[in-house]
Parts: C-alpha cells; structure tokens; sequence
C-alpha cells in the first residue's frame, strides 16, 4: 500500500458529486433525548467519478489510471472542484487567506489548515496535499518568499521556516490543494453505448488519512 504523487485527471473528475461525510452514533435514551458522539476528529470526502466521464477517450484515461493504481492499493491526489482554494472559490489564493499558526521564537515547522466557520463554530481541517508552486506564506503580513524564507513538502502539507518567526507574530497562508484520496472499488464496469461515447455509472472515490 502506497500513495502516488499523481492527480487524478482534472477534466475528469470535473463535473462529478462529493462532498465531505461524517461518522456520527446517535442514541435514543428511555425519556426521548438523544446522546450523540463521533469517533472521527476530521470529516472525510467522498466522491463519484462514474458521473463526468463523458467520451471513449475518458474511459481510456480511467481505465488507465486505475491500472495503474492497482485499484485500491495506491492512493492519489483528487481536485475537488467544490473545495480546493484557501480562500473564495473565486478568487486566487492570498497570503492572508488561513492562519494557521502563531509564532514562538522556537517552532519552525507548520501544518498548513483550512478553518471553515459558521456563526461562533469552526473546524480545522489538516491540508496535506497543497498544489507545489501554489503555497503563499506571510508573518504578519510580510509575505515570504519560498525557497529563501521557508519550504514547502508537497507530500504531507508541512511549512518549515530557516528562522522561527518571532514571538506573537501570526502566520498566514494561501494555496491551492488536492485531497487524499484512493479508489473506494475493485473494479471498473463500463458499458459502451455508441463508437464515440461510453459510460462509467458507478466510479466511488474516498479520502484516505495521509
């Protein structure tokens, strides 16, 4: 088992359904009220590829790619179309977009995050799969510059420092980001309606902890 630093074709999954799931135990007491729980700390995303392929051509690609993952042996990048910026989904990412740390004076390495709010609640969500190239880092709204200030790992959405920022100041950050992901079947049906079209009904994808 593996993980392969390789999306999913892009034009492929757009186009497809998903969105994130949670594990919730609901139980009914004696006088009506409920107690509920969760074993999961994050939530997790789920997908269906089977719904965006839309030609011959794109079976040949899937086919191809899931060939090539073993099935569900090997995970890889996902583009959630829905979800994959920092910041507005229509707007490019800023170097303000997330704070995800306060400095120490000390620490030097960062889990980049995504915090969704709603009224007073929010949840942080570990970004592990950032886009390379895409990562904008500021300490108190001085952005810095990759490579010279800090490092990226692309692999697991970690930021290091070449100096610990100072004290109180905040760390921000934008970027662009894949989810973790493998194929949730072991195997691919495909019904082939015209010479130039086919369908793929059923293609489940599901997040993997990385």
């Amino acid at each position: 088992m593996g993980f392969h630093e390789v999306r999913f074709p892009a034009n492929l999954s757009f186009g497809s359904i998903g969105g994130p799931e949670r594990l919730t135990d609901v139980v009914t007491l004696a006088n009506g009220f409920e107690e509920r729980n969760t074993p999961w700390k994050h939530s997790r995303r789920r997908y269906d590829a089977g719904v965006a392929m839309r030609s011959l051509d794109d079976i040949e690609a899937l086919i191809a790619f899931f060939e090539a993952r073993s099935g569900q042996i090997h995970g890889f990048r996902w583009k959630d179309w829905a979800d994959y910026k920092s910041g507005g989904a229509l707007l490019d990412p800023a170097h303000n977009d997330q704070l995800i740390a306060t400095g120490d004076n000390v620490t030097t390495r960062f889990q980049l995050i995504k915090t969704y709010r709603s009224g007073p609640h929010e949840y942080a969500r570990p970004i592990a799969k950032p886009v390379r190239g895409s990562v904008r880092i500021a300490v108190d709204g001085d952005e810095r510059q990759e490579g010279g200030d800090f490092q990226v790992d692309a692999s697991t959405g970690t930021i290091t420092f070449f100096s610990a920022p100072p004290p109180g100041h905040r760390i921000t950050a934008g970027y662009e980001f894949d989810v973790p992901v493998r194929f949730d079947t072991d195997r691919i049906l495909v019904s082939v309606a015209t010479f130039h079209a086919g369908d793929a009904p059923n293609v489940p994808i599901v997040e993997i902890r990385v």
